[in-house]
């Protein structure tokens, strides 16, 4: 299980986390929702061994992961995937995938990460030879997942997957992550696109302004008076786009998004 404890996080004098805390259990699927700004990526972060904290204790298997370096946390079994995908452009699919297994003791464990991508993402083996650069965002997309996976991780954070992708690549990634989680990965969730992580989500929590605000199963979340209301608000009275948009008929309200 993951355990975070009053996590907080500043840049410069303005705070990102403030005192959160959360709990992944093992095998589980755990979403972080909340708008632009709210402190989630800086949450992932901080796990990750990426940015600096200010307070808190975050304990993965009951080992501390604060203050170890990025590579440290990987070796005890925590991977990230970054937000905006972040593969190397100019690298083959191939090599992007290596360069994810820097971690691995031998050939053999690097050739069973690239053969456990590839049997995932079939269509990044038919692209195996081409440039990151060159591929869709889904494909990417899939590529940053893979190349998290290639350390075989045991918990996976994955930071707004769908973000960028039109609604039946949002699909297709989601269905990519319950796989992942139906593989026996742990997976921490951090979306704006609050509907369709809800709808995979077995605990989910919603971050407003560096605090949790609001937690429950994904489940009584969609059922939740506050979320109903942000979904009717959201159509009444912010921006509905049309399919042709590249929000793609997404609803949005206080930075969250949502689907009908």
């Amino acid at each position: 299980m993951l355990k975070v404890r009053d996590l907080s996080v500043n840049y410069g004098a303005s705070a990102r986390c403030a005192a959160v805390s959360l709990e992944v259990p093992a095998g589980k699927i755990v979403t972080l929702i909340g708008a632009n700004g709210a402190g989630k990526s800086s949450t992932l972060r901080a796990i990750a061994g990426l940015v600096k904290t200010s307070g808190g204790t975050v304990t993965w298997e009951e080992k501390h992961l604060l203050g170890l370096p990025p590579e440290d946390v990987l070796a005890r079994g925590v991977a990230l995937c970054p937000e905006g995908r972040r593969i190397f452009p100019h690298l083959t699919v191939l090599e992007n995938l290596k360069l994810g297994g820097y971690g691995c003791k031998d050939k053999a464990e690097l050739d069973a990460g690239i053969e456990r991508a590839f049997t995932l993402f079939p269509r990044l083996k038919e692209r195996s030879w081409q440039k990151g650069g060159t591929l869709s965002g889904g494909e990417q997309q899939m590529l940053a997942v893979g190349r998290a996976l290639m350390s075989d991780p045991k918990l996976i954070m994955l930071d707004e997957p769908s973000m960028g992708l039109a609604p039946i690549l949002v699909e297709e990634v989601f269905h990519i992550i319950s796989q992942i989680n139906a593989e026996g990965k742990t997976v921490l969730l951090v979306e704006q696109n609050a509907f369709a992580a809800l709808r995979i989500a077995d605990y989910a929590y919603v971050l407003e302004v560096g605090e949790i605000t609001l937690e429950g199963t994904g489940r009584e979340l969609l059922d939740d008076p506050r979320v109903i209301e942000a979904i009717s608000a959201a159509s009444a009275q912010l921006k509905i786009f049309s399919g042709a948009s590249p929000c793609g008929g997404a609803l949005y309200f206080a930075g969250m998004q949502f689907y009908p």
